[in-house]
């Protein structure tokens, strides 16, 4: 017997169908919090492709006298956009969880909106990778980039461990 979906498999349906990967980032009480959303990249050489952005706002800046991002906050909008990456593209059974996450911060951040997309390197049957870069105004000088290890199950892997 196949247990029903869960409230998380539902929205990545729902946004699936409707072409929104917002739907996605509005279901997770974090992202909001953080001022994280997702997006489908406009036209150009890298439509659709889903990004993470995270809006400024006050609570994110970690030196006021620069002032600069928080680093925390520049790690969660990599993570999160990691995340939601697998989300919207595998056919995961359950939310991907973090085994380890190495960010090299390249420069400061600005007071101004992020941008994140991340690419998955590797997803076996239960680890995937992803690499993840942010930037803000200028897509070819990231502030950070990042190494992401996760622990996922697929619907394959769910319905083999049924009785």
């Amino acid at each position: 017997m196949t247990a029903p979906p869960s409230k998380l498999q539902q929205a990545i349906v729902q946004a699936r169908a409707a072409g929104d990967p917002a739907r996605l980032a509005a279901f997770v009480p974090y992202a909001q919090t953080m001022g994280i959303s997702l997006l489908l990249a406009p036209e150009g050489p890298h439509a659709g492709e889903l990004l993470g952005v995270m809006r400024f706002g006050e609570h994110l800046i970690g030196n006021p006298m620069l002032p600069a991002l928080h680093g925390g906050a520049l790690c969660a909008l990599l993570e999160s956009t990691a995340i939601f990456q697998l989300l919207w593209e595998s056919e995961l059974s359950a939310a991907p969880r973090t085994i380890g996450l190495t960010v090299e911060y390249l420069r400061s951040g600005r007071p101004v909106d992020t941008f994140a997309r991340g690419v998955p390197t590797r997803q076996g049957r239960r680890v995937a990778n992803v690499r993840v870069e942010a930037w803000q105004d200028d897509r070819s000088r990231p502030i950070a980039v990042a190494s992401a290890h996760f622990l996922v199950h697929s619907e394959a892997d769910a319905s083999k461990s049924e009785p």
